[in-house]
């Protein structure tokens, strides 16, 4: 008998290999979450046999899952979360843990992949985002932006530094509860960070309570201690600040940042504004990265 076999043929029962291996993980996680039963799982496989095609595509085929069903399975395969669209626990403006395959979370990718080779990649691990008026979408971006660093595995803080108007929690549906603002106005004494599941390495320091002297707290000496000893921790921490429009909240951020990507919205941003807000940016010190345009 030969035994021998060509570097073609091993690296043909290699990958045949590693194609079983993961259709039988792929198999186990969706018995695991219930989307398939014992039986179930003999006839995809059986059918995966017959007609040569992927077990995803034998168990759609069969109408025993969706498509998002095997995203999701594939998701924790390779250990990238996201959520079902639709997720109650988070808001569909977090496109890029909905949507993860789709044309924004691909920009949001984009802008990712940018951040990484010009401003993190220098040593930074502070950044925030800014804009001019609220509902220009500072929020959406920097949320959006955490769970695509998350995605990549980094270890994210996203503080809501907008005391105004700030919205973060909404985007990931977590109480308010104490947060930044409590901790600079000396109400509580340690930094109460909230999770975002199944980002495990995305965490969300709140606004807090809504108080009456944002650009006063922001200034305080305890900011800069907050901001840099919660760099020790993480690799990424995003910092959204109030729009500019509203007041001067966001200059001692940004002074402590320096580093700020703007947001603007199409036909909503106008010119003049942003010139106002690159001068006053410019005016603390702090690098303008750039800016996105959001629909």
């Amino acid at each position: 008998m030969n035994i021998l076999t060509s570097a073609a043929e091993d690296d043909r029962v290699a990958l045949a290999s590693v194609a079983i291996r993961a259709d039988a993980h792929i198999g186990k996680l969706l018995l695991d979450a219930g989307k398939l039963t014992q039986t179930d799982l003999e006839r995809v496989l059986a059918l995966q046999q017959d007609k040569n095609i992927r077990f995803g595509d034998a168990a759609i085929k069969l109408g025993l899952v969706s498509g998002e069903d095997i995203q999701l399975a594939l998701s924790k395969q390779f250990e990238y979360p996201f959520v079902p669209a639709g997720d109650e626990h988070f808001s569909p403006d977090l496109v890029a843990a909905s949507a993860p395959h789709g044309k924004v979370a691909e920009a949001l990718r984009s802008v990712r992949s940018e951040l990484l080779l010009r401003w993190f990649k220098n040593g930074h691990k502070l950044l925030a985002i800014s804009d001019t008026k609220p509902n220009e979408g500072a929020s959406y971006l920097a949320a959006n932006l955490a769970v695509s660093f998350a995605q990549m595995g980094c270890r994210v803080l996203l503080v809501d530094a907008d005391m105004r108007q700030g919205n973060l929690h909404e985007l990931f549906k977590l109480s308010p509860g104490l947060g930044l603002s409590d901790l600079l106005a000396g109400r509580v004494q340690s930094i109460r960070m909230q999770s975002a599941s199944p980002f495990r390495t995305l965490s969300i320091l709140t606004r807090g309570s809504q108080p009456p002297n944002p650009a006063e707290l922001l200034t305080r000496p305890a900011f800069a201690t907050v901001i840099t000893k919660v760099q020790a921790d993480f690799d990424i921490v995003l910092i959204v600040t109030s729009p500019s429009e509203l007041g001067s909240d966001f200059q001692p951020v940004v002074a402590i940042a320096g580093g700020v990507l703007l947001a603007a919205r199409r036909n909503l941003s106008r010119l003049a504004p942003l010139a106002e807000l690159k001068d006053r940016i410019i005016y603390t010190g702090a690098e303008i990265l750039g800016a996105v345009v959001l629909d």
